[in-house]
This record gives C-alpha cells, sequence and structure tokens, in this order.
C-alpha cells in the first residue's frame, strides 16, 4: 500500500514539474500562511554551510578579524524563523515545557515591565516616539557628479531605481541579499560581505555576517549558508564599524590590520579592498559593507567614484535596513509577548492545588530559562524569616508526567539565605559567580556550604496582586550553556523574563491560596455543623444537677486500679470520676503544688486533659478512612486528621462558656498547656508513635535519658499518651476481651463501607470474612506495639510494672485462642 502511494505522490509531482504555470497559480489561489512561513523558513532561512563550503568561509573570515566566531543556526540573533526543536529529550506528556527558550530573545528589545510614577511594576510603557529627521544632503554628501552633466543625471536616476527596488523589502535576508546584487552592479567587485551591528540585553556591541565572502551569481541560499560573529572594533570590520569612517585600501597587505594567513591557506590573492559603513537616520552605524579585488579597475584597486557610488547607495540602503530591522524586531518582540500569554494561561489553568500550581511554575520557568534548578519559596504570613513551604524541581524532572508523585529532596540542602535576602529587600538578584562575590558573609564563613554547587544564581520576588507583599522567591540555580557539563551566568534577558513571569505568578499563587483558604473554611464550618447536630456542650440542667450531686471517692470507683473499667458506671458515675481525679490531684484547689512523680503540675494537668479529651467526636473510622472517602475533615489536616479534630474539639470546650477550666493560668502556662496538650493528643496517632519511639527505646537502653531536657520529657509524655491509649491491652481478660469484641463491630463496620461506599477490598482487620485471624493478629498487635512500651515504661518506673504484666497475660489468652482458632474450634471471637 505504501508503495502504492509513493508512486502515485511521484506521478503528480512529474506532472506539476510539467505544468509550472498551473502549479504557480494552485500556489497563490490555495497556499495558507502557515505554508507559506514553511517554505521561507525552510529556503530562505536556512543557515546550515554545506560541508564543501564550511572550512573556505571560515578561514575566509581572518581576512576581517583574527577574533571571530562561527554561529551555529540556533544562536543567529537575527534569525526570525520559528523556534526550532529543542536538543534535549522530549519530556512526558504532561509536563509544561516548551520548544523555544529565554535566549532567543537575548538581544536590547524594549523591556517587558517597567516602574510607573509610584515605583510598581507594570506592563504598560509609553512608547518611544521618534521624529525622523530628513538627510537632504544624502545625494550631495554622497559624492555622485554633479547634476548638471549627463552622467551624473544617469547615475542618480539609476541610484533611485536601485533603491525603489529594496524600499519595500522587510526581510532582513532577502533584503541584504538584494543589496548585493545592487553593488555588484555599481562597483564590480570579486568577493562581497554584508555585516549586521547586533548587541546582547547587556548592551555589548558585535558584528555578525549576513553575506560572506560571496561572488557574483551566488544564490539567496548560498548567500545566506554561514553566520560569523566578529568582536567590536577589531580587525578591518571592527574599525569601520566601530569609528563610522570608509576604508579603501588599495595595498591589503601593507594594512596591519589585515590578516594574510587566509590568503595562504586558501590560495586566494587579496588585493584591495573597499569597507563603508551603512548608517541609519540618526547617523548610527547599523553594519558595515565589504567588497574585494576590483574586477576591472587598474591594480584591482577602487577608485574614488566607486568609494562615492558605494556611499550614496548604502545612505539609502542604511534606512531600509533599519526599517526591515524594526519590523523584525516588533516581530520579536510580538513573539515574545506570546509566550509569555502563553505562560500566564499555563498557570492559570491550576487554581486549586497549590502544589499541583508550583510544579506547573517550576517545570515551565525551567524549560524556558535552561536553569539547572529552581526553587520556589512560599512566604510564611506568621513570620518575617521564614517559608512556609518550599517546593524545589531539577532540570532533569521535566521528563517526569505532571501528576507523577514529588520527587523527595532533602529541603535541608536547599539555600534559604539568598530567598531570604530577597524577601526581605524585594529586589531581584542576579549573581555571575557566588564563589566569588563578596556580598553575603556566608560563603566565606562556611566554604563547605551547599551554597558552593551554586555556580550563577538568578533570584526574583514574587509579589502578591497589590505589588505591595512579597508572596514568595523564585530562586533559578546554574544556567546551562550550550556545552554539555558547563554554565553560564544569567543575563538582563532572563531577569526580564524572570520579573515579568513572576508576576503571573503572584496572582496564581495568590489565587490558589485563596481558594485553598475558602475550601478550608467551608469543610470547617460542615464539620462544625456535624457537631453542632448533636450537641458539644452540656445542658444546664445537667450541669446544676453534678454541682449539687456528692462526688464519689477514688477507692469506691477503683480510679486507683489498674483493672479498673468504665463499663459498670453510668454517664453521671463517669463524670464524677473525672471530677474526682481533678479534685485528688489538686488540681483544682492548689495549682501550685509538686509532685513527687517527676511530672510538673502543668504536666499533670496537660495530660489529663488529653486523656480525657484525646477521642472527642470519634467517627468511627480510622485515618485511612476519612482520607480515601474525601471526607472534610480531610481538607483540613494533612496528617493525623482524627487526632487533629480530636485536640480542635477539646480547645473548642475548653473556650466554651462555663468550661474554662484555665482561665485562671497566666498567658505563658496557658500558652504551654495548649502545646502540651495538643502534642499529647496528636501522639495517639500510632503513625507517629511508630516514627517516635526507636528514639525512646535507645535513651532508655543507654541510660541517656535526662529528666531536664524538654525534648526528652515531650518524648516520655507522648510515650505515657500511647501507653494509656492501648491500656486495654492490660485490663483483666473479661474486660480485655469486651472492649476487643467492640473494637472488632467497629472494624468491621469501616470494612462494610470501604465495600460499599469505596469499592475496595478491606484488610484482614476490618474484614469481618476473617474474624477468624483476630487472635492472631491480637498476638502480633502485642508483640510489635505494646510489649517493648510496657516493658521500658516498667523499667522507668516499678509502678507501670501492673500494665506490663496484665498485657503478658492477655497475650497467653489470645495466643490459646488463636491455637483454638487454627483448630476449628472457635471462630474468632464470637
Amino acid at each position: 500500500m505504501e508503495d502504492c502511494c509513493s508512486a502515485e505522490s511521484e506521478r503528480m509531482e512529474a506532472w506539476l514539474d510539467d505544468h509550472l504555470e498551473f502549479t504557480h497559480s494552485y500556489f497563490i489561489r490555495k497556499a495558507s500562511r502557515e505554508m507559506v512561513n514553511a517554505w521561507f523558513a525552510e529556503r530562505v532561512h536556512s543557515m546550515q554551510p554545506s560541508a564543501s563550503k564550511e572550512n573556505p568561509l571560515q578561514q575566509r573570515a581572518h581576512q576581517s578579524s583574527t577574533d571571530y566566531t562561527i554561529l551555529p543556526p540556533t544562536l543567529n540573533f537575527l534569525d526570525n524563523r520559528c523556534p526550532s526543536p529543542a536538543t534535549v529529550p522530549s519530556p512526558a506528556p504532561g509536563t509544561p515545557t516548551r520548544k523555544i527558550s529565554a535566549s532567543e530573545f537575548d538581544r536590547p528589545l524594549r523591556p517587558i515591565v517597567v516602574k510607573d510614577s509610584e515605583g510598581s511594576l507594570t506592563f504598560l510603557s509609553d512608547a518611544d516616539r521618534e521624529t525622523v529627521p530628513l538627510r537632504g544632503s544624502v545625494m550631495g554628501e554622497g559624492g555622485v557628479s554633479g547634476a548638471g552633466s549627463g552622467s551624473g543625471v544617469d547615475c542618480c536616476a539609476r541610484l533611485l531605481e536601485l533603491v525603489k527596488d529594496v524600499s519595500s523589502h522587510l526581510d532582513v535576508t532577502a533584503l541584504c541579499h538584494k543589496i548585493f546584487l545592487h553593488i555588484n552592479e555599481l562597483i564590480a567587485a570579486d568577493r562581497y560581505s554584508l555585516f549586521l551591528v547586533g548587541e546582547d540585553s547587556s548592551n555589548r556591541k558585535f558584528l555578525v555576517s549576513r553575506l560572506f565572502d560571496v561572488a557574483e551569481g551566488s544564490t539567496l541560499e548560498e548567500s545566506s549558508s554561514s553566520c560569523i560573529r566578529l568582536e567590536w572594533n577589531k580587525g578591518i570590520v571592527g574599525h569601520v564599524a566601530a569609528t563610522g569612517q570608509p576604508l579603501n585600501i588599495k595595498n591589503a597587505y601593507e594594512d596591519p590590520r589585515f590578516n594574510a594567513e587566509v590568503d595562504l591557506i586558501t590560495g586566494y590573492k587579496t588585493q584591495s579592498i573597499l569597507c563603508l559603513p551603512i548608517k541609519n537616520h540618526r547617523d548610527e552605524v547599523v553594519g558595515v559593507a565589504q567588497a574585494i579585488n576590483k574586477k576591472c579597475g587598474e591594480d584591482s584597486a577602487f577608485s574614488e567614484q566607486d568609494e562615492k557610488d558605494f556611499s550614496a547607495y548604502l545612505a539609502f540602503s542604511g534606512i531600509v535596513l533599519h526599517n526591515a530591522q524594526l519590523y523584525e524586531t516588533s516581530q520579536l518582540e510580538n513573539r515574545r509577548n506570546q509566550v509569555l500569554l502563553d505562560l500566564a494561561s499555563l498557570i492559570f489553568e491550576e487554581q486549586q492545588c497549590l502544589e499541583v500550581l508550583l510544579r506547573k511554575i517550576a517545570g515551565t520557568i525551567l524549560s524556558f530559562m535552561q536553569a539547572q534548578a529552581c526553587t520556589v519559596f512560599i512566604a510564611d504570613d506568621d513570620s518575617m524569616n521564614s517559608f512556609s513551604s518550599v517546593f524545589h524541581m531539577e532540570y532533569e524532572e521535566l521528563r517526569e508526567v505532571l501528576d507523577a508523585p514529588k520527587r523527595d529532596c532533602d529541603v535541608s540542602q536547599i539555600n534559604y539565605m539568598y530567598a531570604q535576602y530577597v524577601k526581605n529587600t524585594m529586589q531581584p538578584l542576579n549573581i555571575a559567580d557566588v564563589t566569588k562575590d563578596q556580598r553575603f558573609p556566608w560563603t566565606r564563613e562556611n566554604p563547605h556550604h551547599t551554597s558552593n554547587q551554586i555556580k550563577s544564581l538568578l533570584c526574583t520576588p514574587i509579589r502578591n496582586g497589590k505589588k505591595d507583599t512579597v508572596i514568595g522567591v523564585c530562586q533559578l540555580v546554574n544556567k546551562m550553556d550550550e556545552a554539555p557539563g558547563t554554565v553560564k551566568a544569567f543575563n538582563r534577558n532572563d531577569e526580564q523574563f524572570l520579573e515579568a513571569f513572576a508576576i503571573f505568578c503572584g496572582l496564581g499563587i495568590q489565587n490558589t491560596q485563596m481558594y485553598e483558604t475558602v475550601e478550608r473554611a467551608m469543610a470547617k464550618q460542615e464539620v462544625t455543623l456535624e457537631v453542632l447536630s448533636y450537641h458539644a456542650s452540656a445542658a444546664e440542667e445537667e450541669s446544676r444537677e453534678l454541682q449539687v450531686s456528692t462526688v464519689p471517692s477514688a477507692q469506691s470507683l477503683r480510679l486507683l486500679d489498674f483493672s479498673f473499667s468504665d463499663f459498670d458506671l453510668s454517664d453521671t458515675e463517669t463524670t464524677q470520676a473525672t471530677i474526682r481525679m481533678f479534685v485528688d490531684l489538686n488540681l483544682v484547689q492548689n495549682f501550685q503544688m509538686k509532685y513527687t512523680n517527676n511530672l510538673s503540675d502543668l504536666e499533670v494537668l496537660a495530660l489529663m486533659i488529653a486523656t480525657l479529651s484525646h477521642d472527642l467526636d470519634h467517627r468511627g473510622v480510622n485515618n485511612s478512612y476519612i482520607q480515601r472517602s474525601d471526607h472534610p475533615l480531610a481538607q483540613l489536616y494533612c496528617h493525623s486528621t482524627m487526632e487533629h479534630h480530636h485536640f480542635d474539639q477539646c480547645l473548642m470546650i475548653l473556650n466554651s462558656s462555663g468550661n474554662q477550666i484555665l482561665s485562671g493560668l497566666s498567658l505563658d502556662e496557658y500558652k504551654t498547656t495548649l502545646k502540651m496538650v495538643e502534642r499529647a493528643i496528636l501522639a495517639t496517632d500510632l503513625a507517629l508513635y511508630m516514627k517516635r519511639r526507636g528514639e525512646f527505646f535507645e535513651l532508655t537502653k543507654n541510660s541517656q535519658f535526662v529528666w531536664e531536657d524538654e525534648d526528652h520529657r515531650d518524648l516520655l509524655r507522648s510515650m505515657l499518651m500511647t501507653a494509656c491509649d492501648i491500656s486495654a491491652i492490660t485490663k483483666p481478660w473479661p474486660v480485655q476481651k469486651r472492649i476487643a469484641e467492640l473494637v472488632a463491630t467497629e472494624f468491621f463496620e469501616q470494612g462494610d463501607k470501604e465495600r460499599r461506599e469505596l469499592n475496595i477490598e478491606p484488610t484482614d482487620l476490618m474484614n469481618r470474612e476473617k474474624r477468624d485471624k483476630i487472635p492472631s493478629m491480637q498476638v502480633s498487635f502485642i508483640d510489635a506495639i505494646c510489649t517493648q512500651l510496657y516493658e521500658t515504661l516498667a523499667g522507668m518506673s516499678e509502678y507501670c510494672s501492673p500494665l506490663l504484666e496484665g498485657c503478658q497475660e492477655n497475650r497467653q489468652h489470645w495466643k490459646h485462642l488463636a491455637e483454638e482458632c487454627e483448630k476449628g474450634l472457635v471462630n474468632g471471637l464470637l
């Protein structure tokens, strides 16, 4: 099939070749702008030199300058082609990368953003208005022979004819070729070159060839097949560009600026050189035209008339060339603006999740700016000298899928110091080489700091919509050079792009933060309505009844017995037991009392409140279910979801009228107590217990626990909370078995919900079909979670020994029950 299509295409192409008039007519009628641009980009703007001509062209450059650079097509700053595909491997779908880089706009364009009269950044600026001065004496200055002579009239007419021919051209490459054809008509030299003046974003001038060493009969494609860069004020061409004065050299070998080595290599004999500046309407040099070896002159030298004709023609050509360059610059600025709009649209696609937004921002900036790493720092509203979150991305991560999990990075290795400086000063920071920058002390004081891995750095503030507050900082490090493995400095062009892009980033980040705030507020409102629906506070009648009732003693309530169980207590008796504990611990009467158990009064108070509140408003499901079911609570907290909710309920009760039992504390005592309550309640999350218990066991095992160390005391309080939370495993066997049955029933109900609502298979612990495995799972739970904790606490205090003993006894019961389950004598707990 493919062979048939290929043969048919060949026949059609042959027919079109034989009917050129029809082909031309069809193209004129049917060709789209995209087709024309594609043809033009391929034919006119192809700058790759052929293999046969590469070396002579490079060698010929030495005749104009001893210091030159052969530019690849992608570095030709005047090239107006569409961007070529990036040289890096194509990124995975969804990655916000572009096949265009900031280096394509590295020339002195108008600033993207400017400061208005109030000092704020804005995209709006007054356009530069220029009046073009008339150069009425061009013909007189140009040296064309007097108008009275017939030959002068003919010359003027011919010159005007040539100028008319180029006046409508706006493409610089085609215009340069036209100028070459006209110069050849005027002075008839053997070789021609035409160089245009260029500037980088740092306003450093250089010369780039648009025609180099071309001869009569050269086509447009051949004339523009090489691009050579010359340094300013070096060589013959560089001297003419810098001084603006022409050079008519009769013997090139006698001029010290001429390099004769090229003639020796190529065998070409350079005799005479005529080199003239091309100036615009402001009398500024915009290019240099050079002719070599007059064909029919005496000793191959250029005459004064040649110089006059050449100069007169270039006077007009300079204005036309300047117009073409202005048109090219306007197109480039239009493309630049389109790039910024595309980048902005990428950001505003995501307004719901800050992490996804920051990934898009970092990926887009990395691809466009060609940097090794991008870090976005989000400012902390509550602190002037810290950041609430940091997003870091390496260039290699651009190949990853956008929705893939973010690769973990060591945040301790990220340099915060430059970002903090930019945040405080609200000004961008561009450092070419951080190792040589003496403004910041940390590089000198700590030479082994991670900042030494940074060579070049560009850091800019991200402001909010009002532009009066820094809400973040974007930091780029190590701009990648064209040569693999090398790093170069960020230039002014990079600064302008990052500064402009940061404006869109600020709007995007602020909108996303506002959206997340609204989402959290809505989730909190929904949870609050749920809580209010079943009353979180006691009725006034219940409070009065409790006040007039007699509180039983601790002995009658068996509060001092490790076998205590609240199953036999009514709601009123449970509340009275709580009051009895507060009274007997003197937390009500004499809060300043010192205790003999190494825990301070504040710690005892905080632990009492935490133990009573650690399961407030429990929903009968675990954190995993809350997260997977997209419950509003999951939007409020990123980890330990239910534990955070329990603490919030505790705060709500403590702040309710009539419940403010902490009102007698000082401000510092109040803050300290609430902090301990929060950490104690969060410690009941077994996931946090598993992370921290290793440190506690090591401290006690090596006798390194220090009571005076606040971190050690906090660790002990956390372990005590876990010991209390799972203490049902230490109760007498009938109580332990009954509690296990209640917990298993709760787990099975969650498993049923997971099947019904989430369409997932529950784990064995939640699966009522696996109830026969409960005894063996209890044994595993005791071995993995409980035993070592109670052994360690018993080692610290003999008063905790009953906990260990009860745990060990219950393990034997569960072990025996598990063996009976394996034999089929019983079915789990029931």
